[in-house]
């Protein structure tokens, strides 16, 4: 699947801006609607862009505390594995889950209004499944967050 310059500058306004009309898109990128909407189209048929979401403020939802969590586990099965998987992706406010390489074997990002529910956050965690470690870093300042992602690769 090739991606062109036009449709690298579509994704750039829509990753800024996914509610910006479609004639201001095209307008923006230079095409008419019609061939703008079908390479948005192509786009999502692509799997380029997965969905279109509203990104919320999560101060203003009360969720003034972000904790990253490192887990390694002594167990390394795929019923372990899924178990852990099921137990976290349940949880809400557990928001994004990675799975390492390193020392650690599992990177959490959770948001929480304060350390009392980080606290209920993790011993619902912990009632999941077996967990060899568990350590928690919280967030002091966020320097940069974006959901947009570089489109010199593509």
């Amino acid at each position: 699947m090739a991606i062109d310059k036009k449709d690298r500058e579509i994704l750039r306004l829509l990753q800024d801006d996914a509610s910006v009309p479609l004639a201001d898109l095209a307008n923006a990128v230079s095409l008419t609607p019609t061939p703008c909407w079908r390479r948005i189209q192509k786009l999502q048929a692509d799997g380029v862009i997965e969905k279109q979401v509203a990104l919320c403020n999560a101060t203003k939802l009360n969720l003034g505390l972000t904790t990253f969590v490192t887990i390694r586990t002594s167990q390394h099965n795929e019923q372990w594995m899924k178990s852990f998987v099921d137990g976290a992706t349940a949880i809400p406010e557990i928001v994004e889950i990675y799975r390492l390489s390193g020392d650690a074997d599992y990177l959490l990002k959770i948001v929480v209004p304060d350390i009392s529910r980080y606290d209920s956050v993790y011993k619902r965690l912990i009632r999941s499944v077996d967990l060899l470690d568990v350590s928690s870093a919280f967030a002091m300042e966020t320097i940069k967050c974006t959901t947009a992602l570089p489109l010199d690769y593509a």
